[in-house]
């Protein structure tokens, strides 16, 4: 098959000139023949997608996954591009390409679900702090000196730090700096509280304990939140531990019927 692609004077050597094959592209049905001319087309431009994927290197992804996205996105553009609207083949691929690049980022990337904006804040802080590392030396950009060389507002470059902690998140069985015995997060984790499960029913059984008589809530007091014996309840009270027996269980009895009725 002749070759549909020839190269042409342009700022970018890897900007050939397709615009006849796109043509031509326009014109085939689906079939062999298609198929062959448009890989023709993408292969011709992958110089391009490779070097827009050079410009997001060093953001903690593999440059040869950087390249498959970039890959992706151009076999999209060159599926999507009408030559009939007028505009130039690079023009309309080269913000399809970044575009996929940079959805790879923020959908593959990300350890933590970061919204859009505070993504797009991370980007402008990072970019300022390296633009003004070049001009301080011995320490880091203030807040304030990245909020005017960024044009941002103070508060926008504080999330925007804060976001740049978001990108990878630390193991809980990470040790944690400076510690000793292998000292992890998980180890600084508090544990389910297990009084918790006991609100509700302290809270549901509260005013009828406060209905009942004084000595029955007493004796419920003693036995439940003293922890002290049926007969050492009988001892103090001066009464029968078998009294103390039905008082507890009649109280009890009455308490969770009128709990279980409201409930109802």
């Amino acid at each position: 098959m002749p070759t549909h692609v020839s190269a042409k004077h342009h700022p970018h050597d890897d900007a050939p000139d397709t615009a006849d094959a796109f043509r031509e592209l326009a014109t085939l049905p689906a079939g062999p023949r298609r198929d062959a001319l448009r890989d023709e087309i993408v292969e011709a431009w992958l110089p391009m997608a490779d070097r827009l994927a050079g410009r997001f290197r060093s953001r903690g992804e593999s440059f040869d996954d950087l390249r498959q996205v970039a890959g992706l996105g151009l076999v999209k553009a060159v599926d999507r591009y009408d030559p009939e609207r007028g505009n130039a083949f690079e023009s309309y691929a080269v913000p399809t390409i970044t575009g996929e690049i940079k959805r790879h980022f923020r959908d593959h990337m990300w350890t933590l679900h970061v919204p859009r904006r505070v993504q797009d804040l991370r980007n402008r802080v990072r970019f300022a702090s390296q633009d003004l590392s070049q001009s301080i030396s011995g320490r880091r950009p203030t807040v304030a000196e990245i909020a005017e060389h960024a044009k941002m507002s103070e508060e926008d470059v504080r999330v925007g730090l804060e976001a740049l902690e978001s990108f990878t998140t630390l193991s809980l069985d990470a040790e944690l700096p400076g510690s000793e015995d292998g000292y992890s997060l998980s180890d600084a984790l508090g544990s389910p509280d297990p009084a918790l499960d006991t609100v509700v029913d302290r809270e549901a059984v509260k005013s009828r304990l406060a209905a009942l008589p004084e000595r029955e809530r007493a004796i419920l007091y003693m036995r439940f939140f003293g922890d002290m014996t049926q007969s050492r309840i009988a001892e103090q009270l001066g009464i029968s531990q078998m009294h103390v027996s039905r008082l507890i269980s009649r109280c009890c009895g009455r308490v969770r019927a009128e709990v279980l009725k409201d409930a109802g």
